[in-house]
């Protein structure tokens, strides 16, 4: 197996002189579907694109730098914005592949080349400079494909588990959105609403807390990892862009998350909503996201979908504040409407989510396991130990 030492300058083409920085004034206002990165990763939504196509996003400052905490490069594809905190590199053709050189980077350590101590920078000329014993490219394709196994496994089950999510979802449409449920031809509807059904607010069937705002100046306590907006997709929790921040003892119960909570967007996108499964311990939430809480004698499977389908259709916009930046402050969330069909039919629904939930928590261990194994052999890969 050959390996030489390349400077990174040899190794890919910067894209550096592309990126466009935004302020946060402005992208709060042109709020989009395209992701707008920095540094650590996606920080916002935009509604244009500068670059399209696969390049590899390297931090150029921050603290993680020195920290390590969070990886310092990741390959991203599709359309995407970013700003002047990362650089924009694609690897040379027939000398390095993207994904080789994103383990590359996440698997060296580079703070022998990051200046400053307040404000830790790793400059484009240093970048260059940087000395790499790298494999022959078709190694480097070996050590891809045994590392794309472990990746597939668990992408492949991330979509199992959505296809689960769908089924759920389906089923609470078919029940409680077209009425079709069990004994519906024998209901009759009043005023809009099956027999035995009543309306009430959401306000009557949970509890709600806003997160922490972040503020570095006054913010102490124990770093715990939080939720951010950027977190929170439709149904699902994204965990690739963890960030964390202090939280002191007395915060815990106000800011954590318990199984079964419900976490939606107050900003950006507001109504966008997920359920927390217990993912990862010891998860805080940032103040962009209410926190919902079903009440002990509610059952929080029907409270979820039932928000997630009023997000969803866009029956929660009504309720949005702000002309350009929209919100959905607590007030108003509180007086949301839920139809309420009677205990014995809510109990039937969760009957069926409940395994449907089992499942996927299955299949979120497996792909928990099949991450560690693969972070295990990363290292041993990568220093050349273990030969393809």
């Amino acid at each position: 197996m050959s390996w030489a030492k390349r400077n990174f300058e040899e190794l890919v083409e910067f894209h550096d002189h592309e990126r466009i920085p935004l302020s946060t004034l402005v992208r709060e206002t042109r709020q989009g579907e395209y992701p707008y990165y920095g540094a650590q990763g996606i920080i916002d939504s935009i509604d244009d694109f500068i670059f399209d196509g696969e390049y590899v996003l390297i931090a150029e400052d921050g603290a993680n730098l020195v920290t390590r905490k969070e990886p310092t490069a990741r390959v991203v594809h599709g359309q995407f914005w970013v700003n002047n905190h990362a650089h924009v590199v694609r690897a040379r053709k027939g000398i390095a592949t993207n994904r080789f050189l994103n383990l590359l980077l996440n698997h060296s350590d580079l703070r022998g080349y990051v200046t400053g101590a307040a404000q830790p920078k790793l400059s484009q000329g240093n970048l260059r400079k940087v000395t790499f014993l790298c494999p022959s490219y078709q190694e480097q394709l070996r050590i891809e494909a045994v590392v794309s196994e472990y990746d597939d496994l668990i992408e492949n089950n991330r979509r199992r588990m959505a296809l689960l999510e769908e089924a759920a979802r389906q089923l609470y449409r078919e029940w409680f959105v077209r009425l079709r449920f069990p004994g519906h031809e024998h209901t009759r509807i009043i005023d809009g609403l099956p027999e035995g059904w009543e309306r009430r607010s959401l306000n009557d069937l949970a509890e709600f807390q806003l997160g922490k705002m972040l503020d570095a100046r006054k913010n102490r306590g124990e770093l715990r990892p939080y939720l951010a907006n950027i977190n929170v997709r439709w149904g699902q929790i994204d965990l690739s862009y963890l960030r964390e921040m202090p939280f002191e003892e007395h915060e815990i119960d106000k800011y954590g998350l318990r199984y079964g909570d419900i976490v939606m967007c107050e900003g950006g996108e507001p109504g966008r909503c997920a359920i927390w499964k217990g993912q990862a311990p010891g998860m805080m939430f940032q103040k962009a996201i209410h926190r919902i809480r079903a009440a002990e004698s509610f059952d929080h499977h029907f409270l979820y979908y039932s928000l997630y389908y009023k997000g969803i259709s866009g029956q929660l916009a009504g309720l949005f504040t702000g002309a350009t930046i929209k919100h959905l402050p607590r007030e108003k969330l509180a007086k949301v409407d839920v139809k309420v069909p009677p205990r014995r039919l809510i109990g039937l629904f969760s009957e069926h989510v409940g395994p449907i939930e089992q499942q996927i928590g299955i299949l979120q261990a497996a792909a928990r396991r099949a991450t560690e194994a693969r972070d295990l052999l990363l290292p041993r890969l990568m220093s050349g130990e273990i030969a393809v």
